[in-house]
This record gives structure tokens, C-alpha cells and sequence, in this order.
């Protein structure tokens, strides 16, 4: 899969592949990474890619001008392939593990990065496709949500990660927090490994492990159980779980 990236730190992005698990779908080509600089697409002398609002207002905007001619250039360099475009904003719908999943199955994304107030509106209306938020908070840019997208998406890619199961069995790949777990030693600070999984009982392992999920994620996170349709049988094991955690 192809990331390009529009913004005006791409040495920020780009460490993005230092490390981890990108760094090892870099390398086995998995994923290709592309960051474009408005500042070189600004038509004066001092490069500018910010002005005031109109209205008045705190703050600056990055300018459309700039912006458009970016993602003109990365269309360009794509042809005859279209590439999706997302803006990293506030406003953007929430990234799940859905939206991720739906986004691994692209060829090729466009982000655009977005710093001082936001961009033109102009920019929104004309070439993006979508708005995507990571958390009802604000921060300094887009740089680190696109980043965030970049991972989230990546490690869903045939052959990244080193175990085929591993991104079908985190948390919200199945609409629920993961389960805990556990490796050596069986014994720590008086905290023993839950004897079932001792047992090499997998039946009883994975029914373990999943009500274990279902009780988390109503301890934690009940809003993603009101979306969930559960099966007579996952909801024995949860009503189970809540009785032995209540004692």
C-alpha cells in the first residue's frame, strides 16, 4: 500500500519507519511511504503556506493554493491509480478498528496534515474525501494522526505482523477489548497464571478467553457491547464473569 503524506513536517512522518512494526512493512515493501511539503508548491518568495482568516479570529490557516496544487502533484504522480483523500481533523468522524479495516483494503491513501487553525475550507469541499479524527481532542497537527492511521492500517497487511492471528485477535478486531494475558514465570509477586491456561484444554482456553473479552469490555468500554449483538451463549459466559467479579 502506498501512503502519501501532505505536510509541512515530513521528517516527523517519516520517523514513523525508524521502528516497529512499520519499519518492518517498509522493508518488505508492504507499504510505501511519500511526504510532500506544501512549502514547495507556495508561489512567493518566502514560501508562505499560512494567512489570516477572513472574519478576524485568532490564529492562522494554511492557504488552499498550496494544498491543492500538493494533491494535484501526488495525483499526478500516481496516474492512471486514484488515491483516496483523508484530512486529519477534530471534526472527522472517529478511527475504529472498522474504518481501519475498510481503509486496509485501499491500494493508496492521501493525508493531508493540517496545522496552525486548520485549512481552507475551499480544500475540504474540492479534494477530500473523507475527515477522520483519532480522539476528541486537539492536537498541534495532523502529523501524528496520520501517523497513527499509517500503523493502524499497516499491521493489517498480508505478511507484517509475524503471527497470521495476531491482528484478528486484538481488541475491537471482533467488537470487544482483548482479553489478558500471560507468559513465564507462572508466578509473580504471589500472582499465578489462571490455571486454565495451564490446562492445554484449547476448547476451554478459547471459551477462557472470550468471556474474559465480554466481561472487560462491559467493565470498561459497556458502549461497544450496546452496538453488539450477542449470542445466546456469549451472554451465559458474561452474565458468569459479572457474578464471579462481583463476589
Amino acid at each position: 500500500m502506498r501512503f502519501d503524506v501532505i505536510t509541512l513536517f515530513p521528517e516527523l512522518v517519516e520517523s514513523l519507519l525508524e521502528s516497529g512494526i512499520p519499519r518492518r512493512a517498509s522493508e518488505s515493501q508492504a507499504i510505501e511511504l511519500h511526504c510532500w511539503n506544501p512549502r514547495n508548491y507556495s508561489t512567493d518568495k518566502h514560501r508562505t503556506v499560512d494567512d489570516r482568516p477572513y472574519g478576524g479570529g485568532p490564529g492562522m490557516l494554511m492557504k488552499a493554493d498550496c494544498l491543492l496544487d500538493s494533491i494535484d502533484a501526488v495525483k499526478a504522480e500516481n496516474a492512471p491509480n486514484t488515491a483516496k483523500v483523508i484530512y486529519l481533523s477534530p471534526q472527522g468522524k472517529r478511527l475504529d478498528q472498522a474504518a481501519v479495516e475498510t481503509l486496509a483494503n485501499e491500494s493508496s491513501l492521501t493525508l493531508i496534515c493540517g496545522r496552525y487553525e486548520g485549512i481552507d475550507e475551499r480544500v475540504i469541499e474540492l479534494a477530500v474525501d473523507e475527515e477522520l479524527s483519532i480522539g476528541d481532542y486537539v492536537l498541534s497537527g495532523g502529523e501524528l494522526g496520520a501517523m497513527v492511521l499509517i500503523d493502524a492500517v499497516s499491521r493489517l497487511l498480508p505478511n507484517v505482523l509475524g503471527h497470521q492471528d495476531s491482528a484478528q485477535q486484538d481488541s475491537f478486531s471482533d467488537g470487544l477489548l482483548d482479553c489478558p494475558h500471560y507468559t513465564r514465570p507462572a508466578l509473580v509477586n504471589a500472582l499465578a497464571v489462571p490455571n486454565v491456561l495451564l490446562s492445554g484444554n484449547h476448547a476451554k482456553i478459547a471459551q477462557w478467553r472470550k468471556q474474559q473479552a465480554l466481561g472487560r469490555t462491559q467493565q470498561r468500554r459497556p458502549d461497544l457491547l450496546k452496538k453488539k449483538r450477542l449470542s445466546q451463549e456469549d451472554q451465559s459466559l458474561l452474565t458468569k464473569y459479572l457474578e464471579e467479579h462481583s463476589k
